[in-house]
């Protein structure tokens, strides 16, 4: 059963005609346990597609629905009942947090809006969150300025824990931090998930970071879902012309293999959402591009068992 579903959703941002979508038709579910990698270029519509799923912004139009719930209408007031089973990981650890709130203060911010636990409680609770990502009692009183990048992402996940949250939208968790660090704190998502039956939103840039954590991955392009497949059925037989190109570019620490597999450069910019291409989103950078692909807006159909995708040639 899927934790969180979409159903044929779009969202726009301007009110010209016709209507521009930074997400377009987007029709996917998280089933309960896993998770899900979103991968893609900047700009592509993935922080707005996790911000539609927690309900942060209104949907233009479709459907939201989690828990078997169809949240899509609710007023903020009866959103409140829900906010502590879903919570958001930031990408930018350092504008995340309050410059003036200390560790306790950070962690406790949620406990305060939604749950109602006596002081004793909150503050077993704010210790328990700092351990189970690996921190300490001597964080509490500190600032999130006097934190490494890796420290205040940490400090990030015990936030989104406090509430004991079922879905968090990871948005770029990792994207600003060293490879090294990058390591740990992927680790301790996949520790806490495998402890706490926790559900993600894994949205990310690199390919390698999403394939090592998602059961799932769904690659998005211009507003809409291009790809989607189960993680090794992706990463080896990836199908669309734009998840190919994206493949090409992840480092393999292999010479003789980079030598034999020539990256695949994608020509031109990535088009603006304002002047959207006819057809196929994706034609204007597509070696593969023919007539039809001006004519037809492919439509994303399962290709193989769990492997969907949208493109006329496949």
């Amino acid at each position: 059963m899927n934790i969180v579903e979409v159903k044929s959703l779009y969202k726009s941002y301007t009110k010209s005609k016709p209507t521009k979508y930074a997400v377009h038709n987007v029709s996917l579910g998280i089933e309960h346990g896993e998770i899900l990698g979103l991968v893609g270029e900047s700009g592509c519509g993935k922080s707005t597609l996790g911000a539609l799923m927690l309900k942060l912004i209104e949907p233009t139009k479709g459907e939201i629905w989690f828990d078997g719930k169809n949240i899509t209408n609710l007023t903020f007031r009866n959103m409140r009942k829900i906010r502590s089973h879903m919570q958001i990981v930031f990408q930018g650890s350092s504008n995340a947090f309050n410059p003036y709130h200390t560790v306790r203060q950070i962690i406790s911010e949620p406990m305060d809006n939604y749950t109602k636990f006596s002081s004793a409680e909150k503050e077993r609770k704010i210790l328990a969150c700092l351990e189970s990502v690996g921190l300490g009692a001597e964080h509490i009183e500190r600032y999130s300025g006097e934190l490494s990048g890796g420290q205040r992402q940490r400090i990030g996940i015990a936030r989104a824990l406090a509430v004991e949250p079922e879905f968090i939208v990871c948005d770029e968790p990792v994207s600003a931090l060293d490879v090294s660090i990058q390591a740990q704190i992927i680790n301790k998502f996949e520790d806490l998930q495998e402890q706490l039956g926790l559900t993600y939103l894994f949205i990310a840039h690199d390919l390698l970071v999403v394939k090592h954590i998602s059961n799932r991955i769904a690659v998005m392009y211009l507003g809409r879902i291009m790809e989607l497949a189960p993680s090794d059925e992706l990463y080896n037989h990836p199908l669309h012309p734009y998840t190919i190109s994206l493949m090409s570019a992840v480092p393999i620490p292999d010479p003789s293999y980079a030598r034999s597999h020539q990256r695949i450069l994608l020509e031109g910019d990535v088009p603006s959402p304002l002047n959207m291409p006819s057809g196929c989103p994706f034609r204007t950078r597509c070696k593969r591009a023919t007539k039809e692909c001006a004519e037809i807006r492919p439509e994303l159909r399962e290709v193989a068992p769990e492997h969907l995708v949208a493109c006329i040639h496949v």
